[in-house]
C-alpha cells in the first residue's frame, strides 16, 4: 500500500513538471514546488519507515520460528505429542504463513515467495486446522480441563510447554461458534478476554471478543450474564449497533421473566423450593452400569470408574508362560500378567523389541492413511469423526521381520495365524481416539467379513509400540476395565465365546491421546483354522 501511494505521488509530481515546464520563469509558481517536494519527502520517509517496520516484523517472525523449529526438530514426535503444539502448527501453516506472504509480497528477490508457493501445496488445509481445534475441545471435555490450564500449557507429562495467545483462544472459540457449539465458544472467548484483561498484547480488541461471548452465553439461556457482557461492550464501543439492539432485547426478556415469576403463586414457589431442597439434600450416585456409555468411556479415560473387589483382584496373577511348552518359550518363558477377569484380558511384557518396533514404524509411515470404518448399510469403507488415526497394513512380503512377529503371536496365543488379517499399524493424531466399538461382527451384520471367507474375528492381539505421557488408554466401558499403554507390551482377549457367540463385554475404545504419541499394531485373528486349537464349547457363554 505504501509503495502504491509513493508511486502515485511520484507520478503526480512528474505530471506536474510536464504540464508546467516553465516554472523557472515565476518564483511564485516555484514556491508551490517546495511544498510538493516536502510532501514527497514526507511520503518517502513514511514509506522507508513502513518498510523497516515490515522488515522488523519479518525478522521477529523468523527469529521466533527459528527457535521454535530448532526445539521441535530435536524431538518431533514429543513436540507434537502436546496437542496445543499440534494445533498451533496447523494454524501457522494454514493461516499465518499466508499472512506473512502478503506482508512480503513486495520483496524484490522473489526467492522466498517462489519457495513458499512451492511448499504451500504441502501445507495443512482449513480442515486440518479445524480438526486440530476440535481435538483440543474433545480433550478438554474428556479430561475435564479448564481453558486456562490448556492455554498456559500446563498439561500432565509435557516436555515442550507452549502457551496459547489471545488469537489462538479466539480461533478456538470461532471454530466452536461455527459448529453452533456455544458452550465451548463461551469457554474460549472468556479465556481470550481474560488474557486481554491481564494485559497480553494482541491485534484483537475486547469488543469483538465480547460480541461473541455475550451471544454464546445468551444462546445457553443465561440472559442476565449476556446482558452484563453486552453493557461492558457498549462501554468500550457506545456506537456498536448490534450490541445496542441486544441490550434492549435482553432487558425486555429479563423484565418478562421477572413478571412471570411474580405471577407465580407463593404456594407453588414454596413447594418448588421444598422439592429442590429435598433433591439437593439427598443426592444419589447412579450405579456405574446405569451411567450412559459416553460418560463411562470418559470416566475410564480419566482413570475413574469401578474398581475390582478384593476377591476378584486376588484371582489375577503374573506368571512366566511357556506357551503350551513351545520349545522357544521353554528356554525363555514369556512374562504374562492378568489385566481383567471378565472378559479375560492378558498382557504380555517385553514381547516386541525396540528394533522390531522401529522397523514396523519405518515400514508403516509412508503408507499411513486416514483410518476407515465399514459402513454397516453400504459396506463401503469411509472415514468417521469417532476414529481419529491413520493406519497401514504390513505383510511378510514387506519385510521378513513381520513374519517373525506373526509367528510369535501364533506361538503365544496357540491360534492359527494363516487365516488372520494382516498386521495393522495405527498412529493416533491430535486428540486421537477410537470411540466404543466391537471388533467382531454381530448377528445383525452377517456379511461383515464375508469377503475374507475366514469367519468372524475370534480374538484381538494389540501391541503397544510407544509410551503415552497422558491419556490413550484402551477401555472397556461395559465392565469398567482400563488398560494403559506400555511400550513393548501386548494385550490379548477373545471376542467370541468358545461356542462362537459374540462376547458383548469386549466392547472397547481407544481414549483420546492427551499428551504424547501413540503407536499400536494389532492382529485380528479369525475363526477358520481354530477348529482343533480352540474347540467349540457346548455352553453358549463358555
Amino acid at each position: 500500500m505504501e509503495l502504491f501511494c509513493w508511486s502515485v505521488l511520484l507520478l503526480s509530481y512528474v505530471q506536474l513538471l510536464s504540464a508546467n515546464n516553465d516554472f523557472y520563469t515565476s518564483i511564485g509558481q516555484m514556491t508551490d514546488l517546495i511544498y510538493t517536494e516536502k510532501d514527497l519527502v514526507t511520503s518517502l520517509k513514511d514509506y522507508i519507515k513502513a518498510e523497516e517496520n515490515k522488515l522488523e516484523q519479518v525478522k521477529q517472525w523468523a527469529d521466533k520460528l527459528d527457535s521454535l523449529t530448532a526445539a521441535a526438530t530435536q524431538d518431533p514426535e514429543g513436540f507434537l505429542g502436546h496437542p496445543v503444539n499440534a494445533f498451533k502448527l496447523m494454524k501457522r501453516l494454514n493461516r499465518e504463513w499466508s499472512d506473512l506472504e502478503s506482508l512480503v509480497l513486495s520483496d524484490t528477490t522473489d526467492g522466498f515467495i517462489s519457495n513458499l508457493t512451492i511448499q504451500r501445496k504441502y501445507f495443512p488445509t482449513d480442515e486440518d486446522q479445524t480438526g486440530a481445534a476440535k481435538a483440543l475441545l474433545r480433550l478438554q471435555d474428556t479430561y475435564r480441563l479448564d481453558a486456562n490450564t490448556i492455554s498456559v500449557g500446563d498439561l500432565p507429562g509435557v516436555t515442550h510447554k507452549t502457551k496459547m495467545t489471545v488469537e489462538d483462544c479466539y480461533e478456538l472459540g470461532k471454530i466452536a461458534y461455527s459448529e453452533a457449539d456455544y458452550y465451548h465458544t463461551e469457554l474460549w472467548m472468556a479465556q481470550a478476554l481474560r488474557q486481554l484483561d491481564e494485559g497480553e498484547e494482541s491485534t484483537l480488541d475486547k469488543v469483538i471478543v465480547l460480541d461473541y461471548l455475550s451471544y454464546a452465553i445468551y444462546q445457553q439461556g443465561e440472559i442476565e450474564r449476556a446482558l452484563k457482557h453486552t453493557k461492558r461492550l457498549l462501554e468500550l464501543d457506545p456506537e456498536h449497533q448490534r450490541a445496542s439492539g441486544n441490550l434492549k432485547y435482553f432487558e425486555f426478556q429479563l423484565e418478562k421473566q421477572r413478571k412471570a415469576a411474580e405471577e407465580e403463586s407463593q404456594k407453588e414457589k414454596v413447594q418448588k423450593k421444598r422439592e429442590t431442597t429435598e433433591k439437593k439434600s439427598k443426592p444419589k450416585k447412579p450405579a456405574f452400569s446405569l451411567i450412559p456409555e459416553r460418560k463411562k468411556y470418559e470416566m475410564l479415560c480419566r482413570g475413574e470408574g469401578i474398581r475390582m473387589t478384593t476377591r476378584r483382584q486376588s484371582r489375577l496373577f503374573c506368571r512366566y508362560y511357556d506357551s503350551n511348552r513351545n520349545p522357544h518359550y521353554l528356554l525363555s518363558p514369556a512374562k504374562q500378567q492378568d489385566e481383567w477377569d471378565r472378559p479375560y484380558i492378558v498382557r504380555y511384557l517385553d514381547v516386541i523389541s525396540e528394533k522390531e518396533m522401529a522397523k514396523v514404524k519405518e515400514l508403516a509411515k509412508p503408507r499411513l492413511r486416514r483410518a476407515t470404518i465399514s459402513n454397516p448399510i453400504t459396506g463401503v469403507l469411509e472415514t468417521a469423526p469417532y476414529r481419529i488415526s491413520k493406519s497401514a497394513w504390513l505383510t511378510g512380503y514387506d519385510d521378513p521381520m513381520i513374519d517373525t512377529i506373526n509367528e510369535r503371536i501364533e506361538a503365544l496365543t496357540g491360534l492359527e495365524i494363516d487365516t488372520a488379517e494382516e498386521l495393522q499399524v495405527a498412529n493416533y493424531g491430535v486428540g486421537g481416539q477410537y470411540e466404543p466399538h466391537f471388533d467382531f461382527g454381530r448377528k445383525d451384520e452377517p456379511d461383515a467379513f464375508k469377503e475374507l471367507g475366514t469367519g468372524n474375528r475370534i480374538a484381538t492381539w494389540l501391541f503397544y509400540m510407544s509410551d503415552v505421557a497422558a491419556g490413550g488408554a484402551t477401555v472397556f466401558p461395559d465392565v469398567g476395565a482400563a488398560v494403559w499403554p506400555k511400550k513393548g507390551t501386548a494385550v490379548f482377549w477373545y471376542n467370541l465365546f468358545a461356542s462362537g457367540e459374540g462376547d458383548y463385554s469386549t466392547r472397547h475404545a481407544a481414549c483420546p491421546v492427551l499428551v504424547g504419541n501413540k503407536w499400536v499394531s494389532n492382529k485380528w485373528i479369525h475363526e477358520r483354522g481354530q477348529e482343533w486349537r480352540r474347540p467349540c464349547g457346548l455352553n453358549e457363554t463358555e
